[in-house]
């Protein structure tokens, strides 16, 4: 099989918001380092890193927003919000982010390699198009799909976002536009406070987004619940060109800023739910990139088991994950479930009954 295209680069070390930030450099060094030891078992081929120019960051972001976050170069310390700041090479990283996601998605879609991991920082799933917030500077998803379309000319593009925080940069991105599918799980409440089961798009993006709150607890049952009785009927009915995922770690049981329950096996389960759907839809295009995760042995594992799925997990031999009926399901989340179909099916009228 052709290798998984990863992202990596030493400038997304030096991105610095304080000695005692949750969104720290380590997250990527025992990543890198993992990567390192894991060589002879990961079929992997790195991505050039390229900074993406001011205009291609401003197809998602104000002019004037990309020019204040450019000119925090240089500088120690620039607070941007309560929970996020640049220091001097922040926005070095930040352009570099979105400049090697932008060239994973041209390999993955020239066929380069099979699919790709952007091994990044800062995250972006949270920044608006004039706003840095919870540890996020520029929408890389966001970007990505920008890119892909303006770049590659698709027209129909699925974002799954699994971080425990809910996407509000990248909802809002394209809470208009039908041509991107946004489908969040996320526990609620919690960080940021959006992402409730009536925000489904507005005027021509009705309907192509879809938000999945789920309260404190769930973990890889309730997740591939919804995995296969949501995601993968709404995908195979939008058939997207394209598959990213902002890929989270932070609703792992041992992360310190959520209260989710996943499992390291339940990341590298989602993760060949995706490539299976890639595989079926469309030539196996599928693209992760890190969003958040705090613990780092939690982070470290659950990338492992997500890099080994990409590299190596067949979709034409391997099965599809264990799929429903679920024992001993929560009933409070069977009853978000099932509002949130019904909502839904007036959008995908093939979501099945649960």
């Amino acid at each position: 099989m052709k290798p998984t295209g990863i992202v990596r680069d030493t400038i997304y070390l030096k991105h610095e918001m304080g000695p005692y930030h949750p969104e720290s450099p380590e997250r990527l060094e025992v990543i890198y380092g993992m990567i390192d030891g894991m060589r002879p078992q990961l079929n992997l081929a790195e991505i050039p890193v390229r900074e993406a120019a001011v205009e291609e960051i401003e197809t998602n972001h104000d002019p004037r927003y990309v020019s204040a976050i450019a000119a925090t170069a240089g500088c120690s310390n620039t607070f941007l919000d309560p929970d996020t700041s640049a220091c001097e090479y922040s926005w070095d990283a930040a352009a570099r982010a979105v400049g090697g996601l932008f060239n994973l998605i041209d390999a993955v879609t020239e066929g380069r390699v099979r699919n790709g991991f952007a091994l990044v920082r800062p995250p972006g799933h949270h920044a608006e198009r004039r706003r840095a917030m919870g540890f996020c500077l520029f929408n890389n998803i966001a970007l990505a799909a920008r890119y892909a379309m303006n770049r590659h000319g698709m027209t129909r593009i699925a974002i799954v976002d699994w971080d425990i925080h809910h996407g509000n940069g990248t909802q809002n991105s394209f809470y208009e536009d039908p041509r991107v599918l946004f489908v969040s799980t996320h526990q609620f409440p919690h960080y940021p406070g959006s992402g409730g089961i009536r925000e489904v798009g507005f005027g021509p993006g009705e309907g192509y987004t879809i938000n999945v709150p789920m309260a404190a607890g769930a973990g890889d049952a309730e997740y591939l619940t919804v995995f296969h009785t949501l995601v993968a009927p709404v995908l195979r009915a939008f058939r997207p060109e394209l598959i990213l995922v902002s890929a989270g770690f932070d609703a792992h049981y041992k992360d310190p800023l959520g209260g989710m329950c996943i499992t390291d096996e339940g990341y590298e389960q989602m993760a060949q739910i995706l490539v299976h759907l890639a595989a079926e839809l469309c030539m196996g295009r599928l693209i992760l990139t890190l969003e958040g995760g705090y613990d780092l042995g939690a982070l470290r594992a659950s990338v492992q088991r997500v890099l080994s799925c990409l590299s190596s997990y067949d979709p034409d031999s391997q099965p599809v994950p264990f799929e429903p009926p679920w024992p001993q399901l929560n009933s409070t989340f069977t009853a978000r479930l099932k509002d949130i179909l019904t909502i839904q099916r007036k959008y995908w009228p093939t979501l099945p009954q649960f």
